[in-house]
């Protein structure tokens, strides 16, 4: 169970400027930015799905509620509302921590004569032996090149990265981090707090709602006000 746990939530250090009550930046590793990068692959469907609970902005919401709420008899034969509803990812990609709360769902099918045509979809008929294509088959990752090591995941863990409030990634340098101190014009250097937070499944739903109304993602999701 402990395992389990330490998957479902990362640890960041944030670097806050008090006076303007603002997360400057976050210092992180390779887990957090692959949740981030991973946020690029997810059907709407499925943001909807996950901020349908917690206020979801705009009319997509309204848009699912109706396909939610429309007669099955609608829709075409060889299509399903769970289609619609339900989208799958892409195919899941190795080491990325599990801070959403949804199934990737990603399955393939082959018919019984394993004829050389796969579907998405266990009542696609194969257009060779007219049979259900309902046999599932493993989706394999892809290996990194021979020789090299790899931990999953999208980037290498050897390095650490900085996350702006806007969700901006970059490798963490000294140079870096002084030329955001430039940039935001912090000229107390006493005002600034560096905070470890924990980052888990309750807060990967808030960055995800946050990333698509404001700017301030990181201020939003740990200062607890939501800024545009």
């Amino acid at each position: 169970m402990a395992a389990e746990d330490s998957m479902s939530q990362v640890t960041l250090k944030l670097l806050i400027d008090t006076k303007s009550n603002k997360v400057l930046f976050a210092e992180a590793g390779k887990d957090f930015v692959d949740f981030l990068f991973n946020l690029l692959s997810l059907p709407v469907g499925i943001v909807i799905k996950l901020l349908k609970t917690s206020c979801m902005v705009g009319s997509l919401g309204n848009l699912y509620e109706s396909v939610e709420n429309l007669n099955e008899t609608y829709m075409q034969p060889n299509r399903n509302k769970d289609s619609v509803l339900n989208p799958r990812a892409s195919a899941p990609v190795s080491g990325v921590p599990p801070l959403l709360a949804y199934d990737v769902g990603y399955k393939v099918y082959m018919c019984r004569q394993y004829h050389r045509n796969v579907a998405d979809d266990p009542r696609t008929v194969c257009p060779q032996c007219k049979e259900m294509m309902s046999t599932e088959v493993p989706v394999v990752v892809p290996d990194v090149g021979k020789g090299e090591a790899s931990d999953g995941g999208f980037v290498k863990g050897v390095v650490t990265y900085m996350v702006m409030d806007d969700l901006a990634v970059k490798p963490m340098s000294t140079i870096s981090s002084i030329a955001m101190l430039n940039k935001f014009n912090v000229k107390e250097v006493g005002a600034l707090q560096e905070k470890t937070v924990h980052f888990g499944m309750d807060e990967g739903l808030k960055l995800l709602k946050c990333s698509l109304q404001s700017k301030e993602v990181l201020t939003s999701v740990f200062l607890g006000k939501m800024r545009t």
